[in-house]
């Protein structure tokens, strides 16, 4: 029995199919190229704009049995916290400030001495050198100075949200 032959494409249909597929990319090419410049500035966010420090009742006690909290910033870009709160009241009295002065090495960070009752700066690693500065619970430095603060809110969950990106041009408690 014969075998028939397959479908053949003669030279002219292949010019047009190959014609076509290049009109089509071209179409294709130039609509992105007019999409992508057709659109606004593009504002890439990622992540968070505040940390979630968590429940108030639960940070609270945290602080009032162990003393305030230093959260390190685990991006790398130096932005280390101490958040602190004072009095009774888990809903008020909560302060977020700088974990080291202005101008100090990251080495360098306050810790929470319970006996005298404030901040002493001490540093992390053996070679560094740190300010002789001191600060009270309320983020005074015994410098007369001021300490980056931190905003803070407490959402609808009762989480304590502090303000991370806040302008280090303004300094204010945020309290709230």
């Amino acid at each position: 029995m014969p075998v028939a032959r397959g479908l053949q494409m003669n030279a002219r249909s292949a010019v047009l199919v190959g014609f076509t597929g290049i009109m089509i990319a071209l179409v294709l090419g130039l609509g992105v190229i007019w999409l992508a410049g057709s659109g606004g500035d593009v504002e890439v966010q990622l992540g968070d704009t505040d940390f979630d420090a968590g429940q108030i009742w639960r940070i609270s006690e945290e602080i009032n049995d162990r003393g305030p909290i230093l959260y390190s910033d685990v991006a790398g870009r130096s932005r280390d916290i101490i958040l602190q709160h004072l009095g009774a009241n888990p809903e008020t009295g909560w302060l977020a400030f700088a974990a080291r002065p202005l101008g100090q090495p990251r080495d360098c960070f306050f810790q929470w001495d319970p006996d005298s009752g404030r901040f002493d700066l001490i540093a992390g690693a053996d070679d560094t050198e740190c300010a002789e500065v001191t600060m009270d619970a309320e983020g005074n430095l015994s410098t007369g100075d001021s300490i980056l603060s931190y905003p803070i809110t407490i959402d609808e969950k009762n989480n304590v949200r502090v303000d991370i990106n806040y302008d280090s041009d303004d300094e204010s408690t945020g309290d709230e």
